[in-house]
This record gives C-alpha cells, structure tokens and sequence, in this order.
C-alpha cells in the first residue's frame, strides 16, 4: 500500500463537533487518524483501516478494511461490560479500558456523543469533568 488510507473528512468534523464542545479539550493529527486530548491524554482516536494496516487495529478489529474505528477510555467496570465486546464495539489489548468502535451509516452518534464524554471524564482533571453535564 503507497499510502495510508485516511479517515473521512465528514466523520473528523462529526467528531470534532463533539470532542472540541468538551472543556480544554484540542484535536491533533496522529500517526494515523486524528486524536483528541485533554491535557496530555487521549479521549479519542479515530483511524481508517485498509488492506490490513495499521495491523495493530485491524487486528484489534479483527478486520483488515476498509473500516473507520473510533477507540476512547471507559470506566474499567463499564468497559468490562459484555456489550463492548461485540460488533460494533471491539476490545483493543494495549489498555485494559479501552473500547473501539466501527463507525458506518448504521451508527448512534448520541450514543458516540456521550461515550465520548465518559471517555473524556474518564481522563480529565476532576475539575475539567465535573463541568461536563453528562445529562
């Protein structure tokens, strides 16, 4: 593969849409994808899969692509949950409360939204999670 695939403008913006509403919260380019942060911490990943790369997700997936994934942090208890580790949601292995979703027409951005802002409570500083009304 020449090139790494890369994710859909309109789901970076979607993303961000929510991610940026989030207090502090900023967005840079990763080694692949996009990423949102808050302080130095990552609350959200989102990268595209093609032709098995990058292998880490694709295999996470269990999926070579093409396939938009989205990962972010959920309390361990809740990530535990059997729900996360069916399609869409799948389990990556390099953090234990970790969760990644593949993103496609059939997908809950409510749902995105407030997994996004548990992963985001998840990470930030007490002070910069209690502002966030998670209603």
């Amino acid at each position: 593969m020449a090139e790494h695939p890369e994710v859909a403008a309109a789901i970076v913006a979607r993303l961000s849409a929510i991610c940026l509403g989030l207090p502090e919260a900023w967005q840079e380019r990763a080694w692949t994808g996009t990423r949102w942060m808050v302080g130095k911490k990552n609350f959200a990943h989102v990268v595209a899969i093609a032709e098995g790369w990058p292998a880490a997700y694709a295999q996470a997936a269990g999926h070579p692509g093409p396939l938009t994934v989205l990962t972010f942090r959920l309390p361990q208890a809740r990530a535990d949950a059997p729900r996360f580790r069916r399609a869409p949601f799948f389990r990556p292995v390099w953090f234990a409360n970790l969760v990644g979703l593949a993103l496609d027409a059939g997908t809950d951005w409510d749902e995105v939204a407030d997994l996004l802002a548990e992963s985001y409570c998840v990470l930030a500083p007490k002070k910069l999670a209690a502002m966030v009304d998670r209603g």
